[in-house]
């Protein structure tokens, strides 16, 4: 077996499945895991949509920054919000460290997110043509943070897990 990042960050679209993907492999790798999406809206004592209605998306960002640039330098699997990789400090901070990029496209990323964009502020409206802009826009910076990638397409959540183990050279049967 290789030896096992002591961090493994999750970076993607909103839809990819960064959250579910990140418990199962912290379960699986017997790893803390941290949601850095439920730390900003912890910090900020409301979730993220009513952070971007009283206090705006900047405001939100500037937080988001905060948590994640504390949160990657801590052991465990870590899930990082979809725009997070927009940050210049943040990408620089992820070089350091093992980032695993769940791939996916608009369309199942619109799927998974839901006609109403599922209580996320910036998908409100048109939620396919929302992520498809989200997702020009962002490929190019999750290529350029990721360690690996796994296209999660049409997969369910155990199938991206035993990829996201493959790719870490640990065979499906075995235990951390």
């Amino acid at each position: 077996m290789a030896e096992l990042p002591e961090t493994l960050v999750l970076v993607g679209a909103p839809g990819a499945g960064k959250s579910t993907i990140g418990v199962k492999l912290a379960q699986r790798l017997d790893l803390p895991f941290t949601d850095v999406d439920d730390l900003v809206a912890e910090r900020a004592g409301m979730p993220i949509p009513e952070i971007f209605l009283s206090r705006g998306e900047a405001a939100f960002r500037e937080l988001e920054r905060d948590v994640t640039l504390e949160t990657i330098g801590r052991p465990g699997v870590v899930s990082l919000g979809g725009g997070s990789v927009m940050n210049d400090q943040i990408r620089a901070a992820l070089a350091g460290v093992h980032v695993i990029w769940l791939d996916v496209s608009a369309h199942h990323a619109s799927r998974r997110v839901g006609i109403t964009g599922n209580d996320r502020p910036l998908l409100a409206g048109n939620v396919h043509s929302t992520m498809v802009k989200l997702l020009n826009q962002r490929q190019p910076l999750y290529r350029e943070v990721a360690t690996t990638r796994v296209d999660t397409n049409g997969l369910k959540a155990n199938a991206v897990v035993r990829l996201v183990l493959a790719e870490l050279g640990i065979p499906a049967g075995e235990e951390n």
